[in-house]
């Protein structure tokens, strides 16, 4: 089977305090998103979010429905944001074809019903990571790249958090109606992210890690400022943040993730920021 996906559903911030590692992982983590051949999803209850990952190697890959959707197709009633972190691939979107080169998006709009996704060479496949939301109306679908992308630079290298943000699949590059998706690179010597940390009780949000060597890691921390918890990552991870977490991390090496998000607003500044020492 080619498509295949799970659930993951909604947890209230005092149950995840008597939570071990263990159910911190199982409930939270995304492991394997990338795996040959395969669309591999996570269909979340916050905001009805899915996450997903497909690398088609020996054949092109078709994005069909899933049976928690209750659609005829996927996208009849959502939106999609896809960003390849493998080799050159291509996504075909009714009869359109889309060239994603490695950290090149696509937005997808709602109303698209054949997405089909393949690599352009076998041996260097495409890795594309997928989000999508729940949208109410169309949007053309448009490809952005690096290049297109509103840059934002903030922290510094005294703090180890200096850090370009890569705003990619927002309101001021392509139209949505609520999935924001970009790509956050830590400059060399940093290792901090989301740092100091936030939440916005209006958005939930997914991280993904890439661009970890193999043999490092990167510490997630997430839980309420005042209670929080951590979760060792490897590359090409993902994990699920709720509204009323922090999302921050810190790497054994350089790192790149990739944020998406929904939810009750379009504004990137909506957060309420907790300064480092309000986590003691």
């Amino acid at each position: 089977m080619a498509i295949q996906y799970q659930e993951r559903f909604a947890v209230h911030p005092e149950d995840f305090k008597h939570y071990d590692t263990e159910m911190i992982r199982e409930e939270f983590l995304l492991e394997d998103l990338f795996e040959n051949d395969k669309i591999n999803l996570v269909y979340s209850h916050y905001d009805r979010y899915i996450v997903g990952g497909a690398v088609p190697v020996d054949e092109k890959l078709t994005l069909d429905t899933i049976d928690p959707l209750k659609a005829d197709y996927f996208l009849e009633r959502r939106e999609m944001g896809v960003i390849n972190i493998g080799g050159k691939g291509t996504i075909e979107v009714d009869g359109t074809k889309f060239d994603l080169d490695y950290k090149d998006a696509l937005y997808i709009g709602r109303g698209s019903k054949d997405v089909t996704y393949t690599s352009q060479d076998k041996n260097k496949p495409a890795n594309f990571y997928i989000n999508s939301a729940p949208a109410h109306k169309e949007n053309p679908t448009k490809k952005v790249t690096l290049a297109d992308a509103e840059v934002v630079e903030l922290g510094a290298l005294e703090s180890s958090n200096h850090r370009k943000i890569n705003k990619m699949i927002v309101n001021s590059i392509v139209e949505t109606c609520q999935l924001q998706m970009g790509m956050t690179m830590l400059q060399t010597g940093s290792i901090w992210n989301t740092m100091p940390p936030h939440t916005h009780t209006r958005r939930m949000e997914a991280y993904l890690y890439f661009e970890l060597p193999e043999d490092q890691v990167v510490c997630h921390f997430m839980g309420e400022p005042d209670n929080t918890r951590h979760m060792w990552l490897k590359n090409k991870q993902a994990i699920l943040s709720p509204p009323w977490s922090i999302h921050s991390g810190a790497g054994t090496s350089n790192y790149i993730f990739i944020w998406g998000m929904a939810g009750e607003n379009l504004d990137y500044t909506d957060m309420d920021v907790a300064s480092p020492h309000e986590l003691c």
